[in-house]
This record gives structure tokens, C-alpha cells and sequence, in this order.
């Protein structure tokens, strides 16, 4: 490792591990991530570490947990003074470029990007904070299940807009880096699917047949049976007005399905690119997801959720000339990423660390595919939208310890009951790791003092965003109407995002 790579990190939006072939799905299609896959280091075991887009990517650019950095939910500035990755890339000699979607909230649309090339996608305001004294059903959005019933095929919508601009400004960007660019670079392209709505081409609904498209494995639950957490987001998303029928639950599988296969094709022609420029073998590809989707499964979609199917995401990290093909069974999550880039550029050298990593480096799971000092262990934190108490979620092993503020305890065992529907946490021989487990949820988070800072930035943010109409809207601009172009404010989810061809008349049946 002796010159500098560069990286190229392809970040898709609520794309579950679950349904890649990569991670031992049998039915999507996937033919470029599969040969990332296999010319890769494979991490079985991945997380987000906050089950929600901008609290997800801001753990994943700083190396530290969202709470840690006060990033509380999809409405939350995050401070200026942070530094990133992109912070200590640019002081190792490298350019940092964003291409696509990050949903930076405030002013600060770089955060120590040099350049971003395309706008974003969503606010980028204060119009989506929650607001928990409202108590169950706050949803900010606009979000309901409409996003489900209406799953289908389209000509174009509003994601296959945004993800067609990023695809091709992301393609040109690697080919001015090669011809004009003499630093080593480091390039995000970020796309918005296979985040809701459930909608892609003909062409992409057609690689399937419905009669293959497999259904959730747990059914719905009752009420009644629903932990604290669940049902707190199964209001959030309107879930209590109705529910899907089995045929809209198939097609809103088979459409989520489509939309991965089409950005597969999209990382086919990214790779393809760096091929072309000679940049293939010497380019580290990180290829992830913010979050993942629940699909239906306990009733439950879209994220926020710590069950597998919401808070596991892909993570292929793939270098040929630095890296074997291998597949790593610890867990890992995306706050790992940055300190490991990081250890990647430095060839493993010291260098100033501003804040305190709360990641660690993969470097050697992904040299040698073994690390003994490592700990088998990942947090996943989830503060926003939709839930009403600070929750925090631990995995050691096969173990998954979740804690919900003022609410009982729930573990599963995921070697033994891998669709979560067992909770052990009051059985007598798990009374020692339940409380170990405990301790790490709590260390140097608490959830007393976190509520009461959520609270008081809620009313500020709330306060703001009704005095000023949701002004400003902040969005970066690269053309003269970005700021007007995709979903700028409140509520605008639930048209701009329905906002395809062919039209459809019932968009908002769960209102």
C-alpha cells in the first residue's frame, strides 16, 4: 500500500442486504454487484447506525455516532465544526466530490466536499422536524402507505429523474478526473432508489415474474403484539388507517426489486467507467446503503426500525490490487468507514484525529479477513421521526440487545430465531449479557438528557420553520432552478414523489 488509492463510494437509499444474491437472495438480480461481490470483501454482517437517511450518512462521514455529533433526525443541522471525512481527505491531498443525494440539513451543503455536481433530492430545511409532544402518529413527512398501495411500473417518475442526472454527472466526473485531476480523488455518487415509492420501468418490472416474487416471512402483527417501538412507527407511517392487500404488498416487492436491478446497472456502468480510464485496479469501490427497508415483513415498511430487514445494509469493498476476495462474518457498521478510508490513504501511518472515531478501521478484516481485536460487537441508535423516547440497539455475536427508553428490554437470538420473533430477555440465562449489553447501550449516552435535547431543538426547529414558511430551503445549486426542482418543503413528498408517468389518480389513499 504504498501509493495513494483513490475511492470511489457508491451509496444507494433503503436498499436491505436482505435482497441482494450477494447476501443469499435467490430471486433479484443483481449481475454487476455480484461480480463486485466476488472480486470483494463481502461483510455478512453490516448495520447502518441509525435507521434513518441524514443521521446515517452523518455517522457514516464523521466515524461517530449521530447522537454523538447531535444529528437527532431527518431535520437536524448538522454543525459546521464537524469535521469529516472529506475534512481530513483534503488535508492528505486529496479532492473530495459529492455527485447525487446526501440530505445535508442547513446552510452547509459541502461539509467538506470541494464540489458537489449535482443538486439534492430531498429538504434540506427544517420542514420535516418531528415534533414527539404530538405523541403517536406525528408524521412530518406527509408519509403513509400510499408509497405501497400505488407499487407498480412507470415510464418516469421522480427518482428515475434524479437517479438518471447522478448516473450520468457521475460517469463524466470520472472521466474529467482522469484527464484533468492530478490528486488522488475521492468520489460519492449517491442515488435515491430503491427508497419509496415503489416504482421502476417496464424493463425492470419485466426481468420478474410476479409468481417469484417472495412475500414477508413474518406476517402482520396485532397491535397488541407490537413492541413500543413498532408501534410508535407503525403510526408514523399511518399503519393504523389500513393496510395493504396481498396482491399490493407483491407488487411493491416486484417494483422494489426492478429499482435494485436498475441500479445495478448503474454501478455496471460506474465500474465500466473506471475501467475505460485505467483506474480499475488502483480504486478502492465502497458500494453501501444509508439504511434498509422492512418490505413488509411484521407488517411493518420503509426503516427506523432495528429489525434486520431496516437496519442491515450492504457493504462490498472492493480493490484489487489491495484486497483478496473474502467474506467476513463480524458485525460492522457504517461508522467504521471513515477511519477505515482513512487507514487506507495513510498506508496505517498516524495522523491528527479532531474528534474521537467512534468506528473503527475494517483494514484488517479486509487484508488478512481476521482482527482479534476487534470486538464482535455494533450500536445502532434511532432518535427520530416517528418514535417518541431515545432507543438504542446492541449486537454482540448473534445477540441483539434493544433498549427503549422508559419501556422493558428486547433481545433476540439471531443464531436461533433469525426472524426475531422470540424475545429472550427475561430468561434467567441470559440475565448477565442482558445486563453487559445494557451498559454498552448506556455508556456515554443518556437517553434523560438526549430526550430533553431533542425536545428543545424540536421547538426551536418548529418554531422557525412556521415563522419563516420553511425558508429558506437551502438546496445546492448547480443549475439556475435547483432550488425548486425535487422535494424542497413539507408535504411536497406526497405529490412531487408521486409525480409520474403514467399518472395515477389515488396517491394519497392513507391520508
Amino acid at each position: 500500500m504504498s501509493k495513494k488509492h483513490n475511492i470511489l463510494l457508491i451509496q444507494v437509499d433503503q436498499m436491505t442486504a436482505k435482497v441482494l444474491p450477494a447476501y443469499g437472495h435467490q430471486v433479484v438480480k443483481t449481475p454487476n454487484l455480484d461480480k463486485l461481490a466476488s472480486e470483494g470483501v463481502v461483510f455478512e454482517n453490516s448495520y447502518c447506525n441509525f435507521p434513518l437517511c441524514a443521521p446515517s450518512r452523518m455517522s457514516m462521514l464523521t466515524g461517530r455516532y449521530a447522537n454523538t455529533v447531535g444529528v437527532w433526525d431527518n431535520a437536524t443541522e448538522a454543525p459546521a465544526e464537524t469535521p469529516t471525512l472529506m475534512h481530513y481527505l483534503r488535508g492528505m491531498g486529496y479532492s473530495t466530490t459529492l455527485c447525487g443525494k446526501m440530505h445535508f440539513v442547513g446552510p452547509d451543503q459541502l461539509h467538506g466536499y470541494e464540489e458537489r455536481v449535482t443538486t439534492d433530492i430531498y429538504p434540506s430545511n427544517f420542514s420535516w422536524a418531528p415534533n414527539w409532544e404530538k405523541g403517536l402518529g406525528d408524521r412530518p413527512t406527509g408519509i403513509n402507505l400510499s408509497a405501497v398501495v400505488n407499487s407498480g411500473q412507470c415510464k418516469r417518475s421522480l427518482q428515475i429523474d434524479y437517479d438518471d442526472e447522478v448516473e450520468y454527472f457521475g460517469v463524466r466526473k470520472i472521466f474529467d478526473l482522469a484527464r484533468y485531476e492530478e490528486r488522488p480523488f475521492f468520489l460519492t455518487v449517491s442515488f435515491t432508489q430503491p427508497h419509496s415509492p415503489f416504482i421502476c420501468r417496464p424493463e425492470h418490472w419485466d426481468l420478474y415474474d410476479s409468481d417469484e416474487i417472495d412475500m414477508p416471512r413474518v406476517p402482520a402483527m396485532k397491535e397488541e403484539d407490537m413492541d413500543p417501538m413498532s408501534k410508535w412507527i407503525y403510526y408514523a407511517h399511518a399503519g393504523d388507517l389500513d393496510q395493504p392487500t396481498d396482491d399490493q404488498i407483491r407488487n411493491s416487492r416486484h417494483a422494489y426489486y426492478g429499482m435494485v436491478s436498475a441500479l445495478d446497472e448503474k454501478v455496471g456502468n460506474l465500474v465500466a467507467a473506471l475501467k475505460d480510464c485505467d483506474l480499475y485496479e488502483d480504486t478502492v469501490i465502497i458500494f453501501t446503503s444509508d439504511h434498509g427497508d422492512m418490505l413488509g415483513e411484521r407488517g411493518q415498511w420503509y426503516k427506523q426500525l432495528f429489525y434486520e430487514y431496516s437496519a442491515t445494509v450492504p457493504l462490498i469493498i472492493s480493490c484489487p490490487s489491495l484486497f483478496s476476495p473474502k467474506r467476513i462474518e463480524k458485525c460492522v457498521s457504517l461508522v467504521d468507514l471513515t477511519p477505515t478510508v482513512l487507514d487506507i490513504v495513510t498506508n496505517g501511518e498516524n495522523y491528527e484525529v479532531i474528534d474521537e472515531f467512534e468506528g473503527t478501521s475494517l483494514v484488517p478484516l479486509l487484508k488478512d479477513g481476521k482482527d482479534d481485536d476487534r470486538l464482535d460487537q455494533i450500536i445502532v441508535e434511532y432518535t427520530g421521526e416517528g418514535a417518541l423516547a431515545p432507543c438504542r440497539m446492541v449486537r454482540r455475536g448473534s445477540v441483539k440487545y434493544i433498549y427503549t427508553h422508559g419501556h422493558d428490554d428486547i433481545m433476540y437470538d439471531l443464531a436461533n430465531d433469525p426472524l426475531e420473533l422470540t424475545n429472550i430477555a427475561d430468561l434467567p440465562e441470559y440475565a448477565d449479557l442482558r445486563k453487559e449489553l445494557n451498559a454498552v447501550a448506556l455508556d456515554g449516552w443518556n437517553p434523560t438528557k438526549i430526550r430533553e435535547q431533542i425536545l428543545a431543538s424540536q421547538k426551536r426547529r418548529l418554531f422557525i420553520a412556521k415563522q419563516t414558511d420553511n425558508d429558506p430551503v437551502w438546496a445546492y445549486k448547480v443549475f439556475e432552478n435547483d432550488d425548486q426542482r425535487y422535494v424542497r418543503k413539507a408535504g411536497a413528498v406526497q405529490t412531487k414523489a408521486f409525480a409520474r408517468i403514467p399518472r395515477i389518480e389515488n396517491e394519497s389513499a392513507f391520508k
